[in-house]
């Protein structure tokens, strides 16, 4: 596989935030790929995801999403004894409350998770391309 393809977004304000929902939207996550690493404040999503940033465009992608600095998490809508369950992620917004952030990962069917965070620092690894 051509490394070149496999991107590595860094976000650390809305834009790159904006950019990696992008680059998820209409990514697949299975229930057991969502990890929360309560000791190192990390939150991460394995997730796959079509390539819609280049020009190949049904190429799909395991991608890793990982967000730093995470408190809290919240989920809703969201049966986490159902390990295989399949959830379309649908975006990535976030609110500022007073000194926090709120990172809201949106899946569909009302599902959503919601990361409390001192700031933003989220990153999208692609890992390899699903043949």
């Amino acid at each position: 596989m051509d490394k070149k393809y496999l991107a590595k977004i860094i976000a650390t304000d809305n834009e790159g935030l904006q950019m990696i929902s992008a680059c998820c939207a209409g990514a697949k996550v299975k229930v057991s790929d969502i990890k929360f690493l309560k000791s190192n404040k990390i939150f991460l999503l394995s997730i796959e995801r079509t390539k819609n940033e280049s020009s190949q465009e049904d190429k799909k992608i395991n991608s890793i999403c990982k967000f730093d600095f995470i408190d809290k998490v919240k989920s809703k809508n969201i049966n986490q004894k159902n390990k295989d369950l399949d959830l379309e992620l649908i975006g990535i917004d976030y609110l500022k409350n007073k000194d926090d952030y709120e990172i809201n990962l949106i899946f569909n069917d009302n599902a959503h998770i919601s990361l409390k965070s001192e700031t933003i620092e989220v990153r999208l690894e692609d890992q390899s391309e699903i043949k």
